[in-house]
């Protein structure tokens, strides 16, 4: 079985108040639509990074979204993981600023996940950054995972 690992922007999306902007709310019901068989689909993984993003804000918010990611297999931090993150940033592949995107990217490369799911455009699925990002992933000696959104995973079931 194929593995995802889940970002905090899909379990946002997913636990999220319907949006009332019409792309936003398209994102929504695509993430839940895929979300309502990821977990038959896929083997799901997240983070103790993706929990306290998760853990983060309105406490009632918080709650919805760790009720989403409870039971999901937590993927332990690393060394490996961390020097990877140090790359990833001091590439410039992910700015220095957000080094929790640099961990998640890292996470899921040094775990060797086939997918990074998210709705983070402008750090992880960046198109201006993507190639720079599989290049350190691979002269770190890890395998880059496919970063996608949901909606593109949903839509690629018919080709698989």
């Amino acid at each position: 079985m194929e593995t995802v690992y889940l970002e905090t922007t899909v379990v946002g999306t997913i636990a999220s108040r319907d949006h009332p902007d019409p792309i936003m709310l398209a994102r929504q019901l695509s993430t839940r639509q895929w979300w309502s068989d990821a977990g038959s689909r896929f083997d799901l993984r997240i983070s103790d990074l993706v929990i306290a993003e998760c853990s983060a804000g309105d406490p009632t918010a918080a709650s919805e979204r760790l009720q989403v990611v409870a039971g999901i297999d937590i993927l332990a931090p690393t060394d490996d993981a961390e020097s990877l993150a140090e790359a990833l940033m001091a590439g410039k592949a992910v700015p220095e600023s957000e080094p929790r995107d640099a961990a998640h990217i890292a996470l899921a490369a040094v775990h060797g996940m086939n997918y990074l799911v998210t709705w983070n455009f402008k750090h992880i699925l960046n198109p201006h950054l993507q190639r720079r990002i599989n290049e350190i992933c691979r002269e770190s000696g890890f395998i880059p995972p496919t970063i996608c959104t949901p909606e593109q995973l949903l839509e690629s079931y018919d080709d698989i």
